[in-house]
């Protein structure tokens, strides 16, 4: 399916026709398609029998505060990939309950409960999978305590803008910061043996070694086999990482991921001279990818709900990489074929362009 999906929103062959065209035209134009899996999520399975003291578990504790703000704790930590946006939202659409009205904190474990923190695409798998299950948990709190409150059976309520909400008609019946109050400072008013549980942790451990995502990234180049300069005409990517929570967020860890994978191919590596003294040890010096030599990045998605879980998420973060580095190898040697030469390590600098081209005699 990410095969399919990434060949037709890449115009596969048109672009082909395109390379032909360039051809006869003695402009050197390659494309390249390539598949690849990531492991994520790795489960007790893969690090128990090592000994390895990895937390393979990660947690969250929701929490109805009394002025009817939800404060959410995680285990797992975000250092930009908007794992914490992605927790709010399933915690905000099991509770009924706009992204003000949450508060999610991370990264301090005298707070939160233990986990693994951000590695191995395991955010939205582990982290939002106990995010789901204490959100579930939570909610059925809250519609029993308000079933007590209304005298009412508790199956005909549900949550809503932040209310309390009559299964059948729609109706407010009582909003969660009044509700709140009652559960935590007019324990008089309710039914004897009443228990308000308006704190709730779960858990999510995998049952397997890890999970897989998979997809497939295309890529166009054109070479200038004068000067060995390769440039980016344009990069394509289907991806498949289970239901999908945020579609932006997922979109800008691809791009970014593909970024990284463009430099560690075209630009980044150390140089030292005969001495052992690191000659590029500065950014003046260490090539990096800058924006505009970057490609426009097109995104596909296939979801394919993970069944070990609820949630149906998998892992994204390192997807991106992992695509693109095969997909230029793919994309350069296609462009280097007719002339008999084919790139063998990385960088693919300018250097190594012309050196192998002119191994091959041309």
């Amino acid at each position: 399916r990410c095969l399919d999906a990434c060949v037709d929103i890449m115009d596969y062959d048109a672009l082909r026709t395109d390379q032909a065209q360039a051809r006869e035209a003695n402009v050197c134009r390659g494309v390249g398609v390539a598949t690849f899996v990531e492991a994520a999520a790795f489960g007790p399975v893969y690090y128990g029998p090592s000994g390895a003291r990895v937390s393979t578990q990660d947690g969250c504790t929701v929490k109805l505060e009394p002025s009817g703000v939800v404060r959410c704790m995680t285990s797992v930590t975000d250092q930009g990939q908007g794992t914490l946006t992605g927790i709010a939202q399933i915690v905000a659409d099991q509770l009924g309950i706009g992204m003000d009205d949450i508060d999610v904190i991370s990264g301090d474990s005298a707070i939160t409960p233990y986990g693994g923190g951000a590695w191995a695409s395991r955010g939205m798998a582990m982290g939002g999978e106990a995010a789901l299950q204490a959100g579930k948990a939570l909610k059925a709190n809250i519609l029993d305590l308000a079933a007590s409150i209304l005298q009412t059976s508790a199956d005909t309520l549900t949550l809503g803008g932040g209310e309390i909400r009559d299964v059948a008609t729609g109706e407010a019946r009582m909003d969660l910061a009044e509700l709140a109050k009652v559960g935590y400072f007019r324990q008089d008013t309710l039914p004897t043996g009443t228990q308000p549980e308006l704190m709730v942790t779960r858990h999510h451990v995998p049952n397997t070694p890890y999970y897989v995502a998979n997809g497939v990234q295309g890529a166009q180049v054109e070479i200038d086999i004068e000067t060995g300069f390769i440039k980016l005409l344009g990069w394509w990517m289907a991806d498949d990482c289970g239901r999908v929570v945020n579609p932006l967020m997922v979109d800008e860890q691809i791009r970014g991921g593909i970024i990284q994978g463009i430099g560690n191919t075209l630009y980044e590596h150390s140089q030292y001279d005969e001495t052992g003294q690191l000659m590029n040890a500065s950014l003046a010096d260490y090539l990096l990818p800058m924006a505009g030599e970057m490609p426009d990045i097109k995104i596909a998605h296939v979801e394919t709900p993970l069944t070990n879980t609820e949630l149906g998420a998998n892992g994204i973060g390192e997807s991106g990489t992992i695509g693109a580095i095969a997909v230029l190898w793919c994309a350069v040697n296609d462009a280097l074929r007719p002339l008999g030469a084919q790139v063998t390590k990385q960088p693919f600098t300018p250097e190594h362009i012309l050196d192998v081209i002119a191994k091959a005699g041309r």
